[in-house]
């Protein structure tokens, strides 16, 4: 099913998809400065995590061109299954669009559609801090904060990382 969010359409991935995935998880977690996967992850990594055990992924679209993906899931299993965990990635050229949002607001439906009384991240890099602001201007509030939890790779030094949540 097609749901356009904010102008995006947001759609389960094919498999002529997964390709465009795994490119912008590799840029992204290449750079080490937002994301714990170790920066040498290699595409059979990327389809385990990304393809193979979430519970749902999904792509945003602007046309045909992969701009964004995310994955669903439960952020721990048996008695923490009531709550999601959700990990986004927006394309590098295509940031500052409002995709991350788009891709957000999907997520906290399907979370709420799949049963989920809230979601969690675990763990956001505190110098991310558009992810931090936007998941603030989505609902999400940070409940805590882990000390130099986080070797960024940019920095060259322990930075911290937030939890962060809301009901969906």
């Amino acid at each position: 099913m097609t749901v356009v969010v904010m102008g995006i359409k947001i759609v389960p991935p094919t498999p002529a998809d997964h390709n465009a995935m795994w490119e912008m998880f590799h840029y992204v977690v290449s750079k080490g400065d937002t994301y714990v996967y170790a920066p040498d992850s290699d595409q059979e990594y990327f389809e385990n995590l990304w393809l193979k055990t979430p519970l749902k992924t999904f792509v945003a679209k602007e046309g045909e061109t992969v701009v964004g993906t995310y994955v669903l899931r439960e952020n721990r299993p048996g008695l923490g299954d009531h709550m999601a965990n959700a990990g986004f990635i927006t394309h590098p050229d295509h940031q500052s669009k409002g995709i991350a949002q788009a891709m957000c607001k999907h997520a906290l439906v399907e979370a709420k559609k799949h049963g989920f009384k809230a979601m969690q991240f675990n763990f956001v890099v505190s110098t991310n801090l558009r992810a931090v602001k936007l998941w603030q201007h989505m609902g999400f509030k940070i409940i805590g904060t882990v000390p130099e939890a986080y070797r960024h790779q940019g920095l060259n030094k322990l930075v911290d990382v937030h939890v962060m949540w809301r009901k969906v």
